[in-house]
C-alpha cells in the first residue's frame, strides 16, 4: 500500500500496525507526479520534496512499519545538490470515476468537484498492460460529448460501470451532490456573516494569522484551525483580496472544510492534482497556513503520525517545503483546553491534557532545517503565543494579553524557547468582540 492520506482508511491502518501489509506514506504531490512519470515510462520521479522529513531514507524512508523492507525512496546527488528519487508505481489496475461516459468510453466529470490525477492513473495502468475501470452516473450515445469536456479518453478505458444507486456516488465524503462545488447554482454576493464568530481560541489564532495576509496573495489553507482564517477574512470583508487554492485542484472560490475538504464553492477553475502540484512545487504559493499538531525545539512539525494512528502527510510536505512563507496554526495544548476572553484579555480556564510543544516530534513532517536552508520565513501561531523560526530554534515574539509567561507558556513546553528582546503583546483588537 502506497498512500498520501491514511486517516480515512482505518482498516488499512490496522493491517499496517499489525504488520499484515507492507506500506509507505509518501507526499501526495509526489504520488500524483509518480503516476504521470510512470505513464511516461520513466523510472520514477526526482524531487527535493521530502528532504529532511520522515520520507527521507536517512530518517524512515516513508516506511510505515517493520514489515516494509524495500527502499522506495533513494537519496541522490545531482549536480552537487541533494534530491530524493521515488521509484515508479507498478499500476496494473486503475479504479476511477467520472460523471458521464459515451458508448466509446470517453469520460466527462461535470458533477465531480475534483479531477485529481485520473488521466495520469489511467495512462499509467494502460501503459503497463493493466486495466482501467470507471464508475459513472450515466451513458450517452457516441459523439454527444464535447471533446473539450472529456477528461479521460475512451482509448484508456476498458470498462464502464453505471452507478444506479446515488448513495454510492458521493461527490465528497460528506456531500451527495453540491452544485456549488462545480460552479453551478446562483452565486450569492459575499456578505459579512450575520453572526460574529465566537471569540474562542480558534478565532483568536485565525485573527492573528489573518494579520499576516498580503493583498493579492495566492494562498493554501490547511485542515482544522487554518480553515477559520477564511471565515475571519470574510467577516472582515477582505476575502476577495486573495486567491485561495486547494491541492486537489480547485482555484479560487471558498474552500470547503471538514469531510468536504478538497472541494471549493464556486471555484474559478478546477485543474488536475498533478498540475496543481507542479505549480506548488515550483513555488507558486505565496502564503501557506497549515495545522500545528506537534512542534519541537528545532521547529520541526509532526502532523502525520501519532503512535499507532497513521494520519498521513497528504500534500503537507509539498506545500510547506515550497511555499514562499509558511504559518503553522493551532492551539497551544490539546484535549480539553478551555479559554475565556474578557475585557480584551485571554484567560486559560483549563489547560489541555496534551502538550504540543514537546522535546522531539514523533515524526518529522516539516523539516525546520530544510526551511532554514531555503531561507523560508516560518511562524508558529497559537492563541497565547507567537513564535518565529530562527537558526537557533524557536523564538517567542508575542504573547496574548492576560496570560502569564511562566505559568501559561514556558511551563507548558518541554523545552525553553529563545525569548525575543522585543517581546510584545499580540494586537489588542484580536481579543475584542466585533460590534
Amino acid at each position: 500500500m502506497i498512500g498520501g492520506h491514511w486517516g480515512l482508511v482505518p482498516k488499512l491502518q490496522a493491517l499496517a500496525n499489525s504488520n499484515m501489509i507492507q506500506g509507505y506514506n509518501l507526499p501526495q504531490g509526489v504520488i500524483s507526479h509518480l503516476l504521470r512519470d510512470t505513464a511516461a515510462g520513466k523510472p520514477g520521479t526526482l524531487s527535493k520534496v521530502g528532504l529532511g522529513t520522515f520520507v527521507d531514507p536517512r530518517e524512515e524512508g516513508g516506511k510505515i512499519n517493520s514489515a516494509t523492507k524495500e527502499d522506495w525512496v533513494e537519496l541522490m546527488d545531482f549536480r552537487g545538490e541533494e534530491y530524493l528519487f521515488y521509484h515508479k508505481l507498478p499500476v496494473n489496475l486503475a479504479l476511477l470515476r467520472g460523471t458521464t461516459a459515451d458508448e466509446n468510453g470517453n469520460i466527462t466529470m461535470e458533477d465531480e468537484c475534483l479531477i485529481v490525477e485520473s488521466l495520469a492513473a489511467a495512462q499509467a495502468a494502460k501503459n503497463q498492460n493493466g486495466k482501467v475501470i470507471v464508475q459513472v452516473k450515466r451513458v450517452v450515445p457516441a459523439g454527444e460529448l464535447d471533446p473539450h469536456a472529456v477528461k479521460i479518453p475512451g482509448i484508456f478505458v476498458d470498462a464502464v460501470v453505471v452507478c444506479e444507486d446515488e448513495a454510492e456516488h458521493m461527490q465528497t465524503f460528506a456531500s451527495q451532490m453540491n452544485p456549488e462545488f462545480v460552479g453551478r447554482g446562483e452565486k450569492k454576493t459575499r456578505q459579512k456573516p450575520s453572526e460574529p464568530l465566537p471569540l474562542n481560541a480558534k478565532t483568536i489564532i485565525a485573527r492573528r494569522a489573518a494579520m499576516e495576509l498580503r493583498k493579492g496573495a495566492i494562498l493554501n489553507l490547511g485542515i482544522g484551525v487554518p480553515e477559520y482564517i477564511a471565515q475571519v477574512a470574510e467577516e472582515a470583508g477582505t476575502l476577495d483580496q486573495y486567491t485561495l487554492t486547494v491541492e486537489p485542484g480547485a482555484v479560487g472560490g471558498a474552500p470547503a472544510g471538514g469531510l468536504d475538504f478538497g472541494a471549493s464553492r464556486f471555484p474559478e477553475a478546477i485543474i488536475s492534482q498533478d498540475q496543481m502540484f507542479d505549480f506548488y512545487d515550483g513555488g507558486g504559493i505565496d502564503q501557506a497556513f497549515l495545522g500545528l499538531a506537534q512542534c519541537d525545539e528545532a521547529g520541526d512539525i509532526n502532523v502525520s503520525r501519532f503512535g499507532s494512528k497513521i494520519a498521513g502527510c497528504g500534500g503537507f510536505i509539498n506545500i510547506t517545503q515550497n511555499a514562499k512563507s509558511v504559518y503553522f496554526c493551532g492551539t497551544f495544548t490539546a484535549a480539553g483546553l478551555k479559554t475565556e476572553v474578557k475585557e480584551g484579555k485571554l484567560s486559560i480556564l483549563q489547560e489541555g491534557k496534551q502538550s504540543k510543544f514537546i522535546q522531539q516530534v514523533e515524526q518529522i513532517t516539516f523539516s525546520a532545517k530544510q526551511a532554514l536552508k531555503t531561507k523560508t520565513p516560518v511562524m508558529y501561531i497559537t492563541e497565547r503565543a507567537v513564535f518565529q523560526l530562527t537558526d537557533k530554534g524557536l523564538e517567542l515574539i508575542e504573547i496574548a494579553p492576560g496570560v502569564d509567561l511562566q505559568k501559561d507558556i514556558l511551563e507548558q513546553m518541554a523545552f525553553k524557547p529563545m525569548i525575543s528582546d522585543s517581546l510584545t503583546f499580540m494586537d489588542s483588537p484580536i481579543f475584542q468582540p466585533i460590534i
